[in-house]
């Protein structure tokens, strides 16, 4: 059972998602109509989810989902919006946002999409990444390569690949015949060697070191 928070300014819409989510064993704790009453409801209500809007009044999605990761929440923001556009997904995920989803999908993606983001994972895509390389082709990656093998063993190489193709924790397990405890571990050193927070960082590293590569 997840804790959710619906942040849009469509009653409707909020209304369909709720139903859609509760049905389905989640808890929806509060609605934001607003970008402004998202930050202070995840504030507040500690949702362990949040489901967010782009455009808003008061305060766009955008910005919202940045303040929110700012202060540190450990709530996952699952953007939602109309517009499917490169550069507002690269924005999104630079913001802060584990996850991106187009209002045309249905609703068992909707619940699927939050079970993933609350489990951990990263909806990342090799559009999304190939998006974000566009957007900040200017970004320095920290910790280049200091020899011909790179910072990853081989192993940790495959992980990344997988992460790159869009697999899940629980699918990259099974492809390389390993526990998911252990995939996690090769994550997190994946993620302190490239210096990134999250999988869409090590991906977008991982390609401009010529780790992994795009399909």
């Amino acid at each position: 059972m997840t804790r959710v928070l619906l942040a849009d300014d469509h009653q409707m819409l909020r209304q369909a998602v709720r139903r859609a989510l509760e049905d389905s064993g989640h808890t929806v704790v509060g609605e934001a109509a607003d970008g402004s009453e998202a930050v202070e409801m995840t504030a507040t209500l500690a949702p362990e989810v949040v489901l967010m809007d782009v455009s808003m009044p008061v305060l766009d999605g955008i910005e919202a989902t940045r303040r929110i990761s700012a202060t540190g929440s450990s709530a996952r923001i699952l953007v939602l919006t109309m517009h499917d556009e490169d550069a507002l997904r690269a924005r999104a995920i630079r913001a802060g946002a584990a996850g991106f989803l187009t209002k045309d999908c249905e609703l068992r993606e909707v619940v699927d999409a939050v079970r993933a983001v609350a489990s951990g994972e990263v909806l990342v895509s090799p559009d999304i990444a190939q998006a974000m390389l566009a957007q900040f082709p200017e970004e320095p990656v920290a910790n280049e390569v200091v020899d011909n093998n790179g910072p990853l063993t081989r192993r940790e190489k495959e992980v990344l690949q997988s992460v790159a193709d869009g697999r899940s924790t629980t699918e990259i397990g099974r492809e390389l015949f390993i526990s998911v405890k252990t995939v996690k571990n090769h994550l997190a050193s994946i993620y302190a060697k490239l210096d990134a927070r999250d999988r869409t960082q090590a991906v977008i590293s991982g390609v401009r070191l010529g780790i992994v590569h795009l399909r």
